[in-house]
């Protein structure tokens, strides 16, 4: 866990950070745990403050240093916007000054409670409790006095001793007083019986858009005293309510002092993963489909199943795939089988990429299938373009949620990006060929249209592993996005597979026929405007040619005001798809 692209822990590993949060999370939410990384944190409620930042796909968690209590600081669904802020702070100096990435991350905070004003004592939250407005709205932070107050006037009184750390040193990061800042107090040992709980175990969770989108729960052995509020972290992170029950916007300032930092990266590539899943789970038919609950049981959990028994499933069912003489109806039926369950376990899409075979098979079955089976007069039957379909689905899902995964960029830049280009040109086809059987002509042309959608998924999600690339470029990682557009530019049909997904954005933003998109159809926009904008950024020659072709359609027919009819405000992919739009029409009407 917590690796980098490269296969490099993100940070050196700290033994006692991780056993810390494999002791005390659940085993869904240990395994979701992308990243963690030393920052200096500063909030509304904390000042420079050394702590370790913990990424999972949906919320920002913060400990202390070393960890005694792990508290969520922000969950992905209030991010409005993740960005890196070019400033040299003030509070550091000499190399750790001209080193430090200052990520800031603005969110929406929650609404007080309804019933008193202890936000710890209502339902678990993921967000942080409301404060008082602030007046900064530039990157340049405040000044914050640090204290231990902030418990509600009329809430229960809990006096305890505060006791400082010894002088630590852990492996993963540097000791905070070389950077001048303070340390977080801890509390003692055994805190007073009286406090309440942090995080109550007998909480449901508040979204019900994901099984896993709940807070964490203290693992407790029997007879064991569970974990109370002691912790000055924990109180830090509690405001007095404010009087006004309207929702605000605020800032958390993550400072990574170091050189190699990929927190910014991965914190860009969850928060994409979240707000693409969220507004897919708004969909019945995809809810239905990555649902955890058991047909025959309603509202029965299944069991969760373990790693090895992940991984010893996985390997009978590749060994049924790469099996000799499967006919196309078996593999069809065990590539369902693969992407079903790979859409409701995140362990298998991890399983998959340590096992190349898997994937080589995929990549050259799509190669025959879409192109190497085709007649003299290059045209598709029905057939091939379902298989297509299917295989290009399931690597997309495969993707998705597996950039901390090793195996994943070890195997694609094997050979100087040899399966990652076969893959790629593999992907592309023309969309306006023609298919056999005229008589089912409408069938087949849907059913290509249906192929160059989930084309576009699949190239947006290797588009995101060459972004990360392209802001951390490695001799050992080359596959960004300027290498991932010079390997598709040969390819005879880019221009008009580029050119297809172009004319697609206009007719899905100008159709007066349709007012308001479904959520597939804004995730698919979202996809769509990430590539057109990839391409205006980083490849002169379809720059031109989306210029030369589209300006005037994007001019007269893309218009802010109707997109933002198309796409409903609920959809938590609504206003990034927004600035991409905004964005495309900049670049694409310049001159």
């Amino acid at each position: 866990m917590a690796r980098t692209g490269s296969g490099v822990l993100l940070s050196r590993r700290n033994v006692k950070l991780d056993s810390f949060l494999k002791r005390n999370t659940e085993r869904t939410v240990y395994e979701r745990i992308r990243a963690y990384e030393p920052c200096v944190v500063i909030s509304d409620t904390v000042n420079k403050v050394y702590m370790h930042v913990v990424l999972s796909d949906e919320r920002v968690y913060l400990t202390e240093y070393p960890p005694r209590t792990l508290t969520a600081a922000v969950t992905f669904t209030r991010v409005r916007d993740i960005e890196l802020v070019n400033d040299l702070p003030d509070f550091l100096r000499g190399k750790d000054r001209e080193i430090c990435q200052h990520i800031r991350i603005t969110y929406v905070t929650e609404k007080p409670a309804p019933k008193g004003c202890d936000w710890l004592r209502r339902d678990r939250r993921a967000g942080l409790p409301p404060a008082a407005p602030s007046s900064r709205r530039t990157s340049h932070c405040p000044t914050i006095t640090q204290t231990l107050e902030g418990y509600p006037a009329h809430s229960e009184t809990i006096t305890e001793e505060v006791h400082m750390l010894k002088p630590t040193r852990s492996a993963s990061c540097p000791n905070p007083e070389t950077l001048g800042l303070p340390r977080v107090p801890h509390p003692p040992s055994q805190p007073p019986s009286t406090a309440p709980s942090l995080f109550s175990p007998s909480s449901s969770p508040t979204s019900p858009l994901s099984s896993s989108d709940q807070t964490l729960n203290w693992r407790t052995e029997p007879g064991q005293v569970p974990r109370r509020i002691g912790s000055v972290l924990s109180r830090l992170l509690r405001r007095d309510c404010v009087d006004s029950g309207e929702e605000r916007e605020a800032e958390l300032h993550l400072y990574a002092v170091s050189q190699t930092s990929r927190l910014y990266l991965h914190l860009q590539s969850s928060w994409n993963s979240f707000i693409i899943r969220s507004t897919l789970l708004l969909d019945p038919l995809y809810r239905r489909r990555c649902s955890v609950w058991s047909e025959s049981s309603p509202g029965k959990q299944l069991p969760v199943i373990s790693c090895e028994r992940t991984a010893h499933l996985f390997g009978q069912l590749s060994s049924e795939l790469l099996q000799d003489g499967i006919s196309v109806e078996s593999l069809y039926l065990l590539l369902q089988e693969l992407k079903t369950a790979a859409h409701r376990n995140i362990a298998l899409r991890r399983v998959f990429w340590r096992s190349s075979e898997v994937c080589v098979f995929l990549v050259q079955t799509l190669e025959e299938s879409l192109h190497g089976c085709q007649s003299l007069s290059g045209v598709y039957t029905a057939d091939q373009l379902l298989l297509s379909i299917l295989i290009v689905q399931t690597l997309a899902v495969m993707f998705r949620e597996t950039e901390v995964e090793p195996a994943r960029l070890h195997l694609l830049s094997a050979k100087k990006g040899a399966l990652a280009s076969r893959m790629m040109l593999a992907l592309i086809c023309d969309p306006e060929l023609q298919t056999q059987n005229q008589g089912s002509l409408t069938d087949c042309e849907a059913l290509l249209a249906e192929y160059v959608d989930a084309a576009c998924s699949l190239l947006f999600e290797l588009l995101l592993l060459g972004h990360e690339a392209s802001r951390c470029w490695s001799a050992d990682n080359f596959l960004s996005v300027g290498w991932i557009l010079r390997v598709l530019q040969p390819h005879p049909h880019l221009l008009s597979f580029i050119g297809y997904q172009a004319q697609q954005v206009v007719l899905g933003l100008s159709d007066p026929q349709e007012s308001v998109l479904s959520p597939v159809q804004s995730v698919l926009l979202f996809q769509r405007c990430r590539l057109l904008l990839a391409c205006l950024q980083y490849n002169s020659r379809l720059t031109e040619h989306l210029r030369a072709h589209f300006r005037e359609e994007f001019r007269y027919f893309v218009k802010l005001s109707c997109a933002e009819e198309k796409l409903p405000t609920h959809y938590p992919i609504s206003q990034p798809t927004l600035r991409l739009v905004e964005q495309i029409l900049t670049r694409i009407l310049q001159r």
